[in-house]
């Protein structure tokens, strides 16, 4: 059985090749020049968290279509990967979502280039499962959990959108199982919540995965996101800018800038895996960066909606002891 996601270029157009420029090289740091349009960074709180933490010495997983692993925002950001679909060393994104999650969690911060990302000094490890379609098998897919967590990941994200993964992990099986052994390992799954619009039932206990809604710029739930998934917390998933492959892909075909906007809860969780990732670097443990998660997101309105709430990553690092 196959997943899909449904986010799509939305403001191609409004970003120019100029973002292509090569970094600083020299060891200074230069403001990323598209950081005012990254409204997410602040809804967070992230700018305050990295006063605190910035995930250093932490893995995160993209467990996707890939990466561009030439695109000047995230090369020196990665380590090794695999791709499941080819069965090779060479998990190259042919299809664009997964580079776009990728800038999300960990682009290069301050280097006067792009975006910034939200954990700016985490590692990207790129774990190819799905193709250039954007569609894979549970299979691959719990072989990519699996793999990410034996191969040091610490945090784990799983943008992979529709209903149908979260149907089947609500049924148990592979998935569950992958997820189950990759937290036993020390790693904190994240995973989108889908863009569907439509009540989740609770996961089962046994799972142990980090649900992820999608808010607005207002904060307000964003009408495609799903809800209801037991302990969910929501984050940023509208107009979100982040990297896209700087060749011809489904999500970058009119777009070789680099960087684009999508919409989805595919884009909100790698937020939430950012901010575990600078939990990790505090030296907590899954449960404990899950509760401190969890325990510090904001729904002062209580809308259902928002699961417990957006995250607030401020909040968050200041729980450390």
């Amino acid at each position: 059985m196959g997943v899909r996601r449904t986010a799509s270029v939305l403001l191609a157009t409004a970003v120019t090749s100029a973002a292509l420029v090569t970094g600083c090289g020299d060891g200074t740091t230069k403001p990323d020049p598209m950081r005012d349009q990254q409204y997410a960074l602040t809804s967070l709180k992230l700018p305050d968290a990295w006063d605190r933490a910035k995930g250093d010495d932490t893995v995160i997983a993209v467990v996707d279509t890939g990466v561009d692993r030439g695109h000047p925002d995230l090369k020196g950001r990665l380590v090794d990967g695999y791709d499941f679909v080819d069965n090779d060393n060479d998990p190259t994104d042919k299809n664009g979502h997964g580079t776009h999650v990728s800038g999300i969690a960990a682009a290069a911060t301050d280097n006067g280039v792009g975006i910034a990302g939200g954990a700016p000094d985490a590692k990207i490890m790129p774990v190819r499962v799905l193709g250039a379609d954007g569609s894979g098998k549970d299979a691959d897919i719990a072989k990519g959990i699996t793999w990410a967590a034996d191969h040091g990941a610490h945090v784990i994200n799983l943008s992979l959108g529709e209903s149908g993964l979260m149907a089947r992990l609500l049924k148990g099986g592979v998935l569950n199982s992958a997820i189950a052994a990759a937290h036993s390992k020390g790693a904190v799954v994240v995973a989108a919540a889908g863009n569907d619009g439509t009540a989740l039932q609770p996961y089962k206990p046994r799972t142990p995965v980090l649900v992820v809604g999608a808010s607005g710029p207002a904060n307000r739930p964003a009408d495609f996101s799903n809800f209801g998934a037991q302990d969910a917390v929501s984050a940023p998933g509208v107009k979100i800018l982040s990297t896209l492959p700087t060749y011809a892909t489904k999500e970058s075909a009119k777009n070789r800038t680099g960087y684009g906007t999508l919409d989805g809860t595919s884009m909100a969780a790698p937020y939430v895996s950012a901010v575990a990732a600078l939990l990790h670097s505090q030296d907590r443990n899954p449960d404990q960066i899950m509760a401190a998660i969890r325990t510090t997101a904001k729904n002062p309105q209580k809308l259902p909606k928002l699961g417990l709430g957006i995250v607030d990553a401020a909040a968050a690092v200041g729980t450390a002891k």
